[in-house]
């Protein structure tokens, strides 16, 4: 039989709600909550042989610490596949159940995988290193979705040759693989586009991916008559990180005073972004946010003034929703406060 670990979060782990999302990771060597009927769908073929749980505020705000510590776990059990959830559209959970798989097959060789909604935030993050089954929104089809997670993992684990993902009901990883075809390319391309003309299905065999174009803003005429803000994506934060922004993977961003401030002083900020070495910019935060240079462009009337707040969020491992959700938010509220022109600093 082929041996199974089932990753949970603390709500289907059966821990609790949101008042147990920071509890560290366990194992139980049986099946919990979901994890019932993933041993029913196996029948004879698998078992579950442990539930790896984890809170979903600990795993993503202690991302490198919790993936350790489950990976050990799962290693323990020497599993021939992982399923983690399905996550659905939660996007921690998702964070995590895509980060546990990327770890578990590249570091232990073990077949995993996954299942998300498709605006799960990591589907994004993690399509193309992990199969992700695609699922509804929430848990009313988790026997749907588990049933097809199954089919599919057994498939892997057997080493079976797979069709398309439309096929096998995962999300497009952007792998394209040469097939033989009965027809020409003309003749498949002629039917396809004989189908659009007659408001048919149909399925292109090349997808491309969607571009945002993003007009450049106007030239500022004159800098003299300008307010300047400072936005940073390098995590530079209040010492303490008050807002408690995501070292990575953020959703949020914070607004932060520089009224009265000459210099930023290493013993008041940091950077606890978690994609880059931070070590020169926490030793001298005027690497990352220029206040110095920025208050004697102020003083010599380069500029008309420095706006009085800075805007800061992490930019590693964001998903681009996510990202331009964020950057939205900073432009507008920029706009709102007339401001000219932003420096926007990154790592």
């Amino acid at each position: 039989m082929f041996r199974v670990a089932h990753y949970l979060n603390q709500f289907f782990g059966q821990v609790g709600g949101e008042d147990q999302a920071a509890i560290e990771p366990f194992m139980a060597e049986k099946p919990l909550g979901p994890g019932l009927l993933l041993k029913s769908l196996l029948g004879e073929e698998a078992e579950v042989v442990a539930s790896i749980v984890c809170g979903d505020d600990y795993f993503t705000e202690n991302i490198e610490l919790a993936g350790q510590k489950c990976l050990e776990m799962i290693n323990s059990v020497r599993p021939d596949i992982l399923i983690a959830g399905p996550a659905f559209n939660a996007g921690r959970y998702g964070l995590a159940c895509g980060e546990i798989c990327r770890l578990a097959q590249e570091k232990l060789g073990v077949v995993c995988l996954t299942g998300m909604y498709p605006e799960n935030p990591g589907v994004d993050l993690y399509r193309r290193q992990v199969k992700i089954v695609e699922t509804g929104s929430n848990a009313a089809g988790m026997r749907q979705s588990m049933l097809q997670m199954v089919t599919l993992a057994l498939k892997l684990v057997r080493g079976e040759a797979l069709q398309s993902p439309s096929q096998e009901g995962y999300l497009p990883q952007g792998i394209k693989e040469a097939a033989i075809s009965q027809d020409l390319a003309a003749t498949r391309a002629v039917d396809m586009l004989l189908r659009k003309l007659g408001g048919e299905p149909f399925s292109s065999e090349i997808m491309a991916g969607d571009l945002d174009v993003v007009e450049p803003a106007p030239a500022v005429k004159d800098l003299s008559q300008a307010v300047i803000a400072l936005v940073t994506e390098g995590g530079m934060f209040p010492k303490g990180n008050p807002d408690r922004i995501e070292a990575a993977r953020a959703t949020r961003f914070g607004r932060y005073s520089l009224a009265g401030q000459e210099f930023l002083s290493a013993q008041e900020y940091e950077s606890i972004h978690r994609g880059y070495d931070t070590s020169h910019v926490n030793q001298d935060p005027h690497r990352l946010l220029p206040l110095d240079v920025l208050r004697d462009l102020e003083r010599e009337g380069f500029i008309k003034e420095l706006f009085e707040e800075y805007f800061a969020t992490t930019g590693v491992a964001t998903t681009l929703d996510n990202g331009k959700r964020i950057g939205e938010a900073i432009a507008t509220q920029l706009k709102e406060a007339k401001v000219d022109a932003a420096l926007v600093t990154a790592t």
